[in-house]
């Protein structure tokens, strides 16, 4: 693992909060910040935050076992942060609650379990983890990025989304949303036609979706570089400031997963989406009053609903 020490002339106060801690990763992914660490000590920094609320915060020996990390590196990493040392990287970790959000929920799935795994038992913890899911998108909404996501793809001609996999439901369900209020959204590669074809016919100022979480897909992050590099607006829609898809993206929205489903949990990630697909149509109510108006009648004329 990495961690270089940052330019002490240049580099800015570190980071006061984990919201600010989160912030300055992302533009340490993008090349924005004053300091830089390697692909090792990101991906470290990213579970870090991650592990909000955890007791294993509370010890660096705790911690490096949790990481797989030796203590040192845990040191170094506060260092080139522009901490004097871990205890006050520990402190900024320490000032969100010791409660994860949704604890209460994991106690009652426990409870529930501890009486046995019936399938009553499963589905009350997995709803209770999805719920904990919600719980921290809410509490770590990223107000800025958020927003420039809705201007970036309100204000584009035409908009692509991709996700592959799994996740190739998430992105078709996007693209329903989005066109619900604005006809030129399309699905990257929705006929299997090519995904070098698909991005051609874009233009600079279009805005590129991606969709995918850890074990994050090779193809979609590498799609996603190549629209950023013909000039496509940029909107990710992943699971953490370490993501690889922060770096291409001009807005990452961050969305928690983990539960006890065998794949990637995405209820969080819908209920994501639903956000991100309503403010986008807020913010121009009346083209998306006159599009919703447009469906319903085209739905009545065909006879689509009982």
């Amino acid at each position: 693992m990495t961690g270089e020490a940052p330019n002490r002339s240049t580099a800015a106060a570190p980071p006061e909060t984990l919201d600010d801690l989160r912030a300055l990763m992302v533009a340490i992914a993008r090349g924005e910040a004053p300091i830089s660490l390697g692909a090792k000590a990101r991906t470290a920094l990213g579970r870090i935050i991650e592990l909000r609320g955890s007791p294993v915060l509370l010890s660096i020996t705790a911690l490096a076992e949790e990481l797989g990390v030796n203590p040192s590196t845990l040191t170094r990493l506060a260092h080139s942060l522009g901490y004097s040392g871990f205890p006050a990287f520990q402190q900024v970790l320490l000032s969100a609650s010791m409660s994860p959000p949704g604890e209460f929920y994991s106690r009652q799935a426990q409870a529930a379990l501890a009486a046995g795994s019936s399938s009553h038992a499963r589905a009350v913890q997995l709803c209770r983890e999805n719920q904990a899911n919600i719980d921290r998108f809410v509490e770590q909404f990223d107000v800025a990025a958020f927003d420039k996501a809705v201007a970036l793809i309100t204000e584009a001609p035409h908009v692509a989304v991709y996700g592959i996999r799994q996740f190739h439901a998430m992105a078709s369900f996007l693209v329903y949303g989005l066109r619900m209020i604005r006809s030129d959204v399309s699905l990257l590669d929705a006929n299997s036609l090519g995904i070098a074809e698909g991005l051609a016919v874009l233009s600079p100022g279009d805005c590129f979706i991606s969709v995918s979480c850890a074990p994050y897909s090779t193809q979609v992050v590498e799609v996603a570089a190549a629209a950023r590099e013909i000039g496509l607006s940029t909107v990710a829609l992943t699971d953490s400031a370490s993501s690889p898809l922060v770096d291409t993206s001009q807005a990452a929205i961050l969305v928690s997963h983990g539960s006890s489903f065998l794949s990637n949990s995405f209820g969080a990630f819908i209920v994501a989406a639903e956000c991100l697909i309503n403010a986008c149509a807020a913010s121009h109510p009346d083209q998306a009053r006159a599009a919703l108006r447009e469906r319903d009648r085209m739905i009545q004329r065909m006879g689509v609903e009982l």
